[in-house]
Formats: C-alpha cells, sequence, structure tokens
C-alpha cells in the first residue's frame, strides 16, 4: 500500500512542477497563452504543450532519480529552470526569427520548431540532473 501512496505522492509533485511551468512561461511570453490556444492558435499551442511535455519528461528523470519528494522537486524545478533559458535562448540565438513575434502571430512551423527544441533538451537536461 504504501507503495501507492509514494507514487500519488510523486505524481501530486511532479504535476504542480508541471502547472508551474506552464504558468511561468504564460507569465514570460509575449502572448497571452491561453488567449491564443482558445483562439485555435496552434502554433502557441505546439510552443506550450512542449515545454509542458519537456517539463514532464525532465519530472520522469528527476523522479527516477532521486529517493525524496523534495529532492525530486529540487531537481525537477532547476531542470525546468534550465528548460525555459533554453527556450528563451532559442529567442536569442536567432536574431533573424522573432520567435515570440511568430508564434503569437500562428506561424506553426516555429511554434513546432520550438517543440521539438524543449522535448529535445528535456531528454539532455533530464539526463545530465540523474
Amino acid at each position: 500500500m504504501e507503495g501507492f501512496l509514494n507514487a500519488g505522492i510523486y505524481f501530486i509533485g511532479a504535476s504542480v512542477v508541471v502547472l508551474i511551468a506552464v504558468f511561468i512561461f504564460d507569465l514570460l511570453t509575449r502572448y497571452k497563452v491561453w488567449e491564443e490556444i482558445n483562439r485555435g492558435n496552434m502554433a502557441v499551442s505546439f510552443a506550450t504543450g512542449g515545454i509542458a511535455l519537456g517539463v514532464s519528461n525532465i519530472m520522469r528523470y528527476a523522479i527516477s532519480a532521486n529517493d525524496s519528494l523534495m529532492t525530486t522537486v529540487l531537481w525537477g524545478g532547476i531542470g525546468t529552470a534550465a528548460l525555459l533559458i533554453v527556450y528563451f535562448a532559442f529567442e536569442i540565438l536567432t536574431p533573424k526569427l522573432n520567435v515570440s513575434e511568430q508564434i503569437g502571430k500562428g506561424n506553426q512551423a516555429v511554434g513546432f520548431i520550438s517543440f521539438i527544441f524543449s522535448l529535445a533538451f528535456s531528454f539532455i537536461i533530464g539526463a545530465s540532473i540523474s
């Protein structure tokens, strides 16, 4: 029975980290994530989904590598911060492409590549924290 309780506790902890990451992502972007998704902006949906999936992947690594909820959330938080930094570095390192503006305008190609970058870097970050 203890295993079920631990699984539930880790699920809740990881879910909170994912939700906080998406909330922070919404605050840091130039567009309003939920308004754009409600309008059918697939580019914003891709970018936001990439963050959510990326953070979930990082949390998977954090859960696998740690033996307490506190260290799992700590390493998950560090990994999440790293993923958000990578996301915004993508914007800075592509000066000919205004990533946030293009995603806000609904450019699905830019939204999709940001999704891929978030997912790809989540594997690197996850492996680094485990």
